[in-house]
């Protein structure tokens, strides 16, 4: 389809906010985002709800649709201004899209990142990009020319796996590897699509006491119930020997240490951010019967009128930063004078040894 002119003055008002847009999206270093994300941060740049105090909850509406965003971004591109620095390439569609991507080294086929099947298209307060698989190293290259590879290192899921990230959307997976953030918090970024996890996985979560799983999702019936599907598979309820509390992968014995944890996104954190939220259509009784016990009823109500907020939704740099922060664990205090002096309080002073 061939992009409008832009003579009105709505089409010259989303073009002026789509360039403020783009260099909010990448601030502040040079981060890349995904086109949607570049969506709603044109959305905050039109109604910038996102300053109200956040002790007043707010859900709004998407203030501009979807389509005019990609006759603007069209505008743009055709008006010579260039690539838009930090924007990721739009995933492909289709059924093999990507079957190739984001694997992990030697697992098998279907491990490919993307979104979880059911979730919407598209703790704050579910298309393929190549060079993304899981423990790539540092320095990888993202392209269109990475292909299916074993893993050259005999031992490579020998050792133990202290975190493991799920995210329910593909482009969000893809968006923080391209950020490094796997690199960052020493973490394997799959997509709800890989599930089951590959046995060697849940092996190695096994392995360090207290591993946990965090599942990144959206504030959706379907991507709530992600928690749930991923505790169920690293979980399950016995493996082929019959043993209780299995991994639920024959041959891989059983995990009752792993944590599985929800990273967000529910309702109230999307009313606490004041996250651009559409419509759409109401989910059915047994998608309510499948909802955490933990959520308020004003947050059932929210979910039962077809409402959901995606995770696309947040600004990227609070993305990256929240994401880094949970998986990376409460933080140590750092050593200070005053610390330094209340350690020489505790320790007493000009005091010898009592044994």
């Amino acid at each position: 389809m061939t992009p409008r002119a832009a003579t009105g003055i709505g089409d010259r008002l989303l073009d002026r906010a789509l360039t403020t847009a783009v260099a909010r999206a990448g601030a502040p270093a040079r981060i890349r985002f995904t086109e949607r994300q570049l969506y709603y941060e044109m959305c905050r740049v039109l109604r910038p709800l996102h300053t109200v105090p956040r002790r007043i909850p707010l859900t709004p509406a998407p203030p501009v649709r979807y389509e005019r965003f990609e006759e603007a971004l069209r505008r743009r591109r055709e008006a010579g201004k260039g690539e838009i620095p930090g924007l990721l390439e739009p995933l492909p569609s289709g059924p093999s899209a990507g079957s190739d991507v984001g694997r992990s080294a030697g697992a098998p086929a279907g491990q490919a990142l993307g979104r979880s099947a059911g979730g919407p298209a598209g703790p704050f307060a579910g298309a393929s990009s190549a060079g993304s698989d899981v423990g790539r190293s540092a320095g990888a290259s993202v392209g269109p020319t990475a292909v299916r590879r074993t893993p050259e290192e005999p031992d490579l899921y020998a050792y133990g796996l202290p975190r493991l990230l799920v995210c329910q959307s593909r482009a969000v997976a893809r968006m923080l590897l391209a950020n490094d953030i796997h690199l960052e918090a020493a973490c394997p970024v799959l997509a709800a699509d890989g599930l089951p996890l590959d046995p060697r996985l849940v092996a190695g979560l096994g392995r360090v006491e207290g591993a946990t799983v965090h599942v990144l999702h959206d504030a959706s019936t379907a991507g709530i119930a992600l928690t749930a599907r991923v505790r169920a598979d690293v979980a399950g309820v016995a493996d082929v020997a019959g043993v209780r509390g299995g991994s639920g992968v024959p041959g891989v014995p059983g995990v009752p240490g792993v944590r599985v944890a929800s990273m967000g996104l529910v309702p109230r954190h999307a009313a606490a951010l004041h996250l651009v939220s559409p419509h759409g259509p109401a989910p059915g009784p047994d998608d309510g019967r499948a909802l955490p016990s933990a959520l308020e009823p004003r947050e059932r109500d929210w979910l039962a009128d077809g409402r959901f907020a995606e995770v696309e939704a947040v600004p990227p740099a609070r993305l990256l930063r929240t994401v880094l922060r949970v998986l990376r664990g409460p933080r140590t205090p750092g050593q200070s004078l005053w610390t330094g002096l209340r350690e020489l309080r505790t320790a007493g002073f000009m005091t010898w040894p009592t044994d």
